[in-house]
């Protein structure tokens, strides 16, 4: 059955609803799903047969590869992150999800109800909350990986927060030795600053990342940007 437009505007549609009506996200998916022929959107997506673009990107993913995930608040890069980490326990690799953001009541959460198409299954995958996470921390605990396993970090900008951490350059540039040494895939989520909704650009780029401080962030060999309209990755 054809759609009357894309998911991604179909979900818009659904967000949409959800705030008219004052119901939850699921609820709205599912009244949009039957209003295209389809008991609930569990079902629509099945019958598509769409594959996410986190599946897509994390498809494209190597050992080694070094990853800028970056957005304006609210566009969900978060959830990106979580499901690149999920795409990677379903290849049977470990997945490492550090977070200077949230604490564990609202990872356990983000976990449970961050997708609206269906609940994040990790089970498997290791969240760490510590007020201590820098990359030396990171580095310590992930020791032990192989290659193909996969670091998330959120969100990179706030590496450096405590005094006693290293500056955000050289935590960047040790994360990427052990990524590369250990043929691991790192992604760092970071924030886009402001003044990119003025550029009147479709896509962020390394350009518009905010940063306190400089640093290379050509050190990133892949990167991959959201917005409302639009996922860019190279």
């Amino acid at each position: 059955m054809k759609l009357s437009a894309s998911i991604h505007h179909l979900k818009r549609r659904a967000k949409s609803v959800a705030k008219e009506q004052s119901i939850p996200l699921h609820a709205a998916l599912d009244q949009i799903a039957q209003g295209e022929g389809y008991n609930s959107w569990s079902l629509l997506i099945s019958r598509v047969g769409v594959i996410s673009e986190p599946a897509k990107f994390a498809a494209s993913l190597r050992p080694g590869n070094f990853v800028l995930l970056g957005a304006r608040p609210g566009k969900g890069k978060t959830r990106f992150g979580l499901e690149l980490a999920e795409r990677n326990l379903e290849l049977k690799r470990r997945a490492f999800f550090f977070t200077l953001e949230f604490h564990d009541k609202q990872v356990d959460k983000y976990l449970q109800h961050g997708n609206a198409e269906k609940p994040f299954s990790c089970e498997e995958l290791f969240v760490d909350t510590s007020d201590h996470i820098c990359a030396e921390y990171i580095i310590e605990v992930t020791k032990n990986t192989i290659a193909g396993d996969m670091i998330v970090v959120d969100y990179m900008q706030i590496l450096d927060q405590r005094r006693t951490s290293p500056p955000l350059q050289d935590q960047l540039s040790s994360l990427h030795a052990h990524t590369t040494d250990n043929g691991l895939v790192t992604v760092l989520i970071s924030q886009i600053d402001r003044s990119f909704e003025q550029s009147g650009r479709e896509v962020p780029d390394l350009e518009d990342v905010r940063l306190p401080n400089p640093v290379d962030l050509q050190l990133f060999d892949r990167q991959c940007f959201l917005t409302d309209e639009k996922v860019w990755w190279n």
